[in-house]
């Protein structure tokens, strides 16, 4: 994976979006599919389907956001010159 250039904030960021996602989010879309399992036949089921559709988005947000943590390299600032354009 490529190198993603990053403030401390913008990781810190990432990071609490990652902990809400997995103890948050997850817990609530389990629980939604648990209720829609539980109501009968799961091949009419529209709630169960809506509930694994959403786990299965969360679940590759989650897998893209551990991605961006694990390249991430963070940049000070306060060392970047502002008088001139830099790539990194």
């Amino acid at each position: 994976m490529a190198i993603t250039y990053m403030t401390e904030e913008g990781l810190r960021k990432l990071k609490e979006e990652l902990v809400h996602m997995e103890s948050v989010q997850r817990p609530e879309i389990s629980r939604q599919i648990a209720e829609a399992r539980d109501k009968g036949d799961l091949s009419e089921n529209a709630e169960y389907d809506a509930a694994k559709e959403a786990q299965g988005l969360l679940e590759g947000k989650i897998a893209q956001l551990k991605g961006l943590i694990a390249t991430a390299r963070i940049i000070d600032e306060s060392a970047i010159s502002t008088d001139e354009i830099q790539i990194m």
